[in-house]
């Protein structure tokens, strides 16, 4: 449905993706249907607009330069974990010479958390696929994951089996959106 300068496309039964075509502001990119009545926007001035996409770069590269820890722990760097790498990069606005700046220079990029729940499990998704995508995983990828989950702010005692459904979930094909809701209860 289009309102004006806003864009409302509906998700998964009630909730709501907002986006905005034109500069506004807007807390939460998901909303349930309730939420809607009585927001405000307002527009965001060019220095706001910068920070958010120099954030949204900064944590990109930070989830690049995890990627590539996670795929060269074990010592081997294979085809397969830098295809994977690739591919993620992409849906991430890197660019290839990007990456292998980040590969060179990876003391150059400062570890950023996604303040978002969802994006926060989106890249441990992303580093558990990296650790088991060449079907070997070594017992410094494991420790290194687990590093990683209590780094994400996950519980110490749940990390494991955490991992163990992510792993389960990519096996069998599922998203990061269908793992994401598959272990919500685990990560809450």
């Amino acid at each position: 449905m289009h309102d004006g300068l806003l864009t409302v496309f509906k998700y998964p039964k009630n909730d709501i993706r907002l986006i905005s075509l034109s500069p506004f502001y807007l807390t939460g990119r998901l909303l349930h249907s309730s939420h809607l009545i009585g927001l405000i926007f307002r527009p965001m001035n060019i220095q706001e607009l910068l920070s958010l996409f120099a954030k949204g770069k900064a944590t990109a590269k930070s989830h690049m330069k995890n990627l590539i820890e996670m795929a060269a722990v074990d010592g081997n760097f294979d085809q397969v974990e830098y295809d994977l790498l690739k591919k993620i990069a992409k849906k991430n606005s890197i660019s290839e010479s990007q990456l292998k700046d980040i590969r060179k220079n990876p003391h150059g990029v400062k570890f950023e958390l996604p303040k978002d729940k969802r994006e926060r499990f989106h890249q441990f998704y992303d580093l558990v696929h990296m650790m088991s995508v060449d079907n070997s995983i070594h017992p410094e990828e494991m420790k290194l994951c687990g590093l990683y989950a209590v780094k994400f702010g996950y519980k110490r005692e749940r990390a494991q089996e955490l991992i163990d459904t992510i792993q389960s979930n990519i096996k069998f094909g599922q998203s990061h959106d269908e793992a994401f809701r598959r272990v919500d209860l685990l990560i809450s």
